[in-house]
């Protein structure tokens, strides 16, 4: 295997795991859906338990309960959020089975084009493969929510002293990794390329 591809896969794969262990977590100590269980039952939870906070209404009956933690009072909770939506709830409002079907399809198609883009970048922009790499192991973490669930577990939840508009869109690990390497990305774009040198015999001027 390519070493460029070893790291497309190790970052992805990183972050992949590192998303959905913290959604886990999030399941776990933010609300009541996993008390109670242990070891392999509390994982299997994680994957099967949904509706978590009760928007839409849960069918069975089961009301669960949301416990925010207050990480730093007045700027950085983590408190639990289902979005069904993008960011800021884009599309949320589609039909379930179109949301769906709109979502997995431009999760496939941004990840093939992410792929390409990756194909076709040089050795010495390790910056650009290590940003699109990021940027694929966040799509995996979020799409893997999509298929599994229909929604996208966000948990990180910034403000400033809950003021009105004052508020980060509630968002997660994947988000974060897509973020970073968009940055990169752009970071990137700002480099100053020098120019390929000229050979000397091309710079002298003929002789008369």
């Amino acid at each position: 295997m390519k070493t460029s591809l070893r790291l497309l896969i190790l970052v992805a794969i990183t972050v992949l795991v590192a998303d959905q262990v913290t959604k886990y977590l999030a399941v776990s100590r933010l609300t009541n859906a996993l008390d109670g269980r242990e070891g392999l039952a509390r994982v299997t939870g994680y994957f099967t338990e949904q509706n978590l906070d009760n928007n839409p209404p849960p069918e069975d009956g089961k009301f669960w309960v949301s416990r925010p933690y207050r990480f730093i009072e007045d700027y950085w909770h983590f408190r639990y959020v289902e979005n069904p939506g993008a960011a800021w709830g884009m599309f949320s409002s589609l039909p379930d089975v179109a949301r769906r079907i709109f979502f997995h399809v431009v999760s496939v198609v941004a990840l093939g084009f992410i792929f390409m883009m990756y194909r076709r970048t040089e050795p010495d922009q390790q910056m650009v493969r290590v940003a699109l790499a990021l940027i694929t192991g966040g799509a995996l973490g979020n799409f893997m929510d999509r298929l599994l669930r229909g929604y996208v577990i966000d948990f990180i939840d910034w403000h400033w002293r809950n003021q009105p508009g004052m508020r980060w869109p509630t968002f997660n690990v994947a988000d974060a990794a897509i973020v970073v390497g968009v940055a990169f990305m752009l970071l990137d774009s700002l480099k100053v390329r020098r120019p390929d040198s000229v050979p000397a015999s091309l710079t002298e001027s003929p002789n008369p």
